[in-house]
């Protein structure tokens, strides 16, 4: 399965920003989908995962109650709206997916990685 990540941009801290994943290739409807970020000088780090059917989320710690992570299994999509972004939320961010229809924080969890799409917060 092939992961395209985007939506990535310039955005002011306390704005909004909507992120996108398509998968192409083979569906992930039946799989658990992750977001990831590595900002500069950083390792990369958990964001948000979404359960195959979208009841199971967990969420970082630094983005809980600013991020929503949802899905849309028709349209083979998954999504991360940025809500009062924070200049510490600059980053390229990642989706990735695997095997299992439930999964959690640990990147080794997800076989499958797109590119980043880069969001930059300004202050």
């Amino acid at each position: 399965v092939q992961l395209q990540a985007s939506g990535g941009g310039l955005v002011q801290a306390g704005g909004s920003l909507s992120l996108s994943c398509a998968a192409s290739g083979r569906t992930f409807s039946n799989n658990a989908v992750a977001w990831f970020r590595q900002g500069p000088g950083k390792e990369r780090e958990f964001v948000a995962t979404i359960s195959w059917r979208g009841s199971g989320i967990l969420y970082s710690d630094s983005v809980k109650g600013r991020f929503t992570i949802s899905r849309d299994n028709a349209r083979n999509s998954v999504h991360l709206q940025m809500d009062s972004p924070k200049p510490e939320d600059t980053a390229a961010h990642y989706c990735a997916t695997g095997l299992r229809p439930v999964a959690g924080k640990e990147q080794q969890d997800y076989r499958y990685w797109g590119r980043g799409t880069q969001v930059t917060v300004s202050s």
